[in-house]
């Protein structure tokens, strides 16, 4: 696989993977280190651009479902949104660290946005976040190989 291969794919996983599909974009990128298509820093820097990307995405979403929220067809009722804000207030911009987490993190980055965070600010924050967690992949990866 080519480089430029390897780094579309690896881009496009880690970007669904922050969308609300459950891709394992982590699995893909030991992957790909294991096979010695490409640095490690290289790898590691597409993936994280990738899933920012997604998140980035995540967070435009949730501005506008900020503005359609008290529409009738809205997919969450307003109890569901009411408690998403109010985990998020409780732990504020800082929880944006943990974007990463399954599960957790794609919700935290959707009311992000529908509750105003400042772009630069979230962006920084889930850019760390994300990017820690696929630098301690390729750690792992490189202590397994």
């Amino acid at each position: 696989m080519s480089v430029l291969a390897a780094c579309s794919s690896l881009f496009l996983a880690a970007f669904l993977a922050a969308t609300i599909l459950p891709l394992p974009s982590e699995a893909g990128l030991a992957a790909l280190l294991a096979s010695g298509t490409a640095s490690a820093a290289l790898l590691v820097a597409v993936a994280t651009a990738g899933n920012v990307l997604g998140s980035a995405v995540n967070w435009l979403l949730g501005r506008l479902a900020a503005r359609l929220r008290d529409r009738p067809w809205f997919p969450v009722d307003p109890a569901r949104f009411a408690r998403a804000e109010a985990w998020f207030r409780r732990w504020g911009v800082w929880s944006l660290l943990l974007a990463w987490v399954p599960v957790v993190g794609d919700p935290l980055t959707l009311a992000a946005g529908a509750l105003g965070v400042r772009w630069w600010p979230f962006l920084a924050l889930v850019t760390i976040g994300k990017a820690a967690r696929y630098a301690l992949v390729a750690a792992g990866t490189a202590a397994l190989a």
